[in-house]
């Protein structure tokens, strides 16, 4: 009786697949935001390779290190999911300053208010990365200097071309921005679900926020 020939071992799915060179790095980019945001950056690139069913010196061979690795990460996570669009948002003076405050705060948490987004930015701030200043420093001349002057244009004060913004300013809008930021550290880092729609906790946060603005202000424009 002929015996049964053993089958042929299966290649692994490394070598099976023959992937376009910046297709295997968007697919290891994509599978690192998810492993670093559930490991935290402590994270080795040796079970990150592993996930990825790929060997390490592969790996490497894309992102020569680990650093270089997470920088990318930062770009796709923080950089890249930031949209101009905001910006002419919150300077369009056409639209009430309300309205514009609600709509930016509502789009810009659907991008941030997520689990990746989160974890990323909390792991980086522990592990002192420098990735934190880096997107605050954005954060703060793309978002909160257009915010503070439009404020003030709002209430009939002076430019801040004019007259510098001040730390109670700043620290007004670090409150609101905070605030929204933490209905994701309640939801993904302490698990504990929101008990409403966040777009309602958005506009009574923004509402709250300019109602309390005004005494921070710099004094009215002499007429």
């Amino acid at each position: 009786m002929k015996k049964p020939s053993r089958a042929r071992p299966r290649a692994p799915i490394r070598e099976q697949q023959r992937l376009d060179p910046s297709e295997r790095e968007s697919i290891i980019a994509r599978e690192a935001v998810s492993f670093f945001a559930e490991f935290g950056f402590e994270g080795q690139t040796r079970e990150l390779a592993r996930r990825l069913r790929i060997t390490q010196p592969l790996l490497y061979r894309y992102f020569p290190s680990k650093d270089a690795l997470i920088e990318r990460v930062y770009q796709e996570v923080f950089v890249e999911r930031w949209k101009p669009s905001w910006e002419k948002i919150i300077t369009d003076r056409s639209v009430p300053l309300k309205t514009r405050l609600i709509q930016f705060y509502r789009e810009y948490a659907e991008v941030i208010l997520t689990y990746e987004w989160i974890r990323l930015f909390m792991f980086a701030g522990l592990k002192d990365l420098g990735l934190n200043a880096r997107y605050l420093k954005m954060l703060r001349e793309r978002a909160f200097e257009k915010l503070i002057e439009e404020i003030r244009f709002e209430y009939g004060r002076p430019s801040t071309r004019d007259l510098p913004i001040t730390v109670l300013e700043i620290e007004m809008v670090w409150g609101l921005h905070a605030a929204i930021f933490y209905l994701g550290v309640r939801k993904f880092i302490y698990s504990m679900p929101l008990e409403t729609d966040v777009n309602s906790i958005i506009d009574a946060k923004v509402m709250t926020f300019l109602g309390g603005i005004r005494p921070v202000l710099p004094a009215e424009t002499a007429t």
